[in-house]
């Protein structure tokens, strides 16, 4: 199993787990939301009617398919959450990325 860098499962490990019929099965382990600590506010999002979380992500990071990045930021597991209107979305630098000293 292998994962591009982008993705969400990229550092996950796997294991393989064999049936009692001897087959070997690959599984990702389970994957825990990052502390917050780990990321660096650049700045927030506050959600209004009709925004959705590609166009977000689009316009933030430049790539719509990392929206789990806004996720693992805020922290949430189901992505529509960040769709809420009036919520307010923490825009990060990526996971474990510092930000400039006294910035």
């Amino acid at each position: 199993m292998s994962f591009q860098p982008t993705s969400r499962y990229y550092s996950t490990e796997t294991f393989t787990y064999e049936t009692p019929d001897g087959r070997l099965i690959r599984i990702l382990r389970r994957r825990l939301l990052p502390a917050l600590d780990r990321f660096t506010l650049i700045q927030e999002h506050l959600v209004t009617e009709g925004d959705r979380l590609d166009n977000i992500t689009a316009r933030y990071l430049g790539d719509a398919e990392q929206f789990w990045r806004l996720c693992d930021a805020n922290p949430i597991l189901r992505p529509e959450e960040l769709e809420e209107i009036g919520r307010r979305i923490r825009i990060t630098l990526p996971e474990g990325i510092p930000g400039p000293p006294n910035a």
